[in-house]
């Protein structure tokens, strides 16, 4: 069955192509527990800042895992609802390609939307505690705020769909919506974070925000990056600033031969590399400590930090501020590119190899 394209207000999409593919023993081998015993500096590898709230995982082992709850949820489909909604591993939709690892900023994976009359009411409930179990419990209520300002609330135009067998080999479950394609994956998706590219967004006060984003769930984000080029001098602010923007899906990896935009992290004094990492802290903040995890791994594989540079866009400087709403953090395999114009897009792929591509 094809995926429910909507049209969108904020911005075209356009089909791609990804090779996404079981990253269960890459991270048995580049695990945060290993990070947090090497010997590099904070800035080059990223560690203990992001230890895990030893309550919360509690919490989440007696509720049972995400992974679980989507073979729940699996297990208590109807043949009707499996038809619909569950597909092949390697799917290929006929417009879309791999629709698995699609990645959009307003879409809809499959055609039936959560508070409909497809789902049961358990079946909504297993969804949530799903939802809620890739997120850090003290980001539930921002998110729900987002979704609230941006799709009227928790399920409304939200579609979820589940790729191959849960419990039983690889599988992955794909939440989409307006601002949202969020992923659990049960660690099927080799030397992937996250299950794959993910995309979050918010538009706070209607479609074109203000400068100061007020409102905003998101926008620390930027606050963070920004006191960064507050620390930069004349010299460096002129090589992390850049003109134009890219294109508003360009997610996809430069790899290590390619030329990343801004200024190389390796070139920022320690002071400066710190906060670097403090900015990575705040840009995984919101999810499970597993998916931060991944991110790290995958950072670590291609050299840390010190291989990535930092850009500010010129363009979509909202008010003409010289507080800079469109940013990219990027490595040979790490993109998170925080679009602030009109109102907040992120886009993020994060893979420990560079031969993965995005589908946009």
């Amino acid at each position: 069955m094809p995926a429910n394209q909507r049209s969108c207000l904020d911005c075209d999409s356009v089909s791609g192509e990804i090779s996404s593919v079981n990253r269960r023993d890459f991270l048995k081998t580049a695990s945060v527990a290993a990070l947090a015993a090497g010997s590099l500096p904070l800035w080059a590898e990223p560690r203990a800042i992001l230890a895990a709230e030893p309550a919360a995982a509690a919490a989440s082992a007696a509720a049972g895992t995400p992974e679980s709850l989507v073979k729940v949820l699996f297990d208590g489909l109807s043949a009707t609802q499996k038809k619909e909604i569950c597909f092949p591993w390697d799917h290929q939709d006929p417009k879309l390609g791999l629709l698995r690892t699609r990645v959009a900023n307003n879409w809809n994976i499959t055609k039936e939307e959560l508070n409909g009359d497809f789902y049961t009411k358990d079946q909504r409930d297993v969804v949530r505690k799903i939802f809620e179990g890739i997120i850090q419990p003290d980001w539930q209520k921002r998110i729900d705020r987002q979704l609230q300002d941006d799709a009227g609330g928790f399920g409304e135009q939200q579609s979820i769909a589940i790729f191959g067998q849960p419990g039983d080999g690889k599988f992955e479950f794909v939440m989409t919506g307006r601002h949202m394609t969020m992923r659990c994956d049960g660690n099927s998706s080799e030397h992937v974070a996250f299950g794959g590219p993910i995309f979050y967004g918010h538009a706070a006060n209607g479609f074109n925000e203000g400068p100061a984003h007020e409102g905003n769930v998101f926008w620390p984000q930027a606050q963070a990056a920004n006191k960064l080029f507050e620390m930069l001098d004349g010299k460096q602010r002129k090589s992390a600033l850049v003109a134009k923007l890219p294109r508003e899906q360009d997610s996809g990896f430069r790899g290590t031969g390619g030329s990343q935009p801004g200024i190389p992290v390796s070139e920022l004094s320690s002071d400066q590399r710190e906060h670097v990492q403090k900015v990575l802290q705040v840009l995984v903040e919101p999810y499970r400590q597993s998916d931060r995890d991944e991110v790290i791994a995958c950072l670590k594989a291609q050299g840390g930090l010190d291989r990535c540079s930092l850009a500010f866009y010129q363009d979509g400087d909202l008010g003409n501020d010289g507080v800079w709403d469109c940013w990219r953090l990027e490595g040979p395999a790490f993109v998170w590119y925080f679009r602030g114009s009109p109102h907040v897009h992120v886009w993020v792929n994060v893979a420990a190899d560079p031969s993965v591509k995005l589908n946009a």
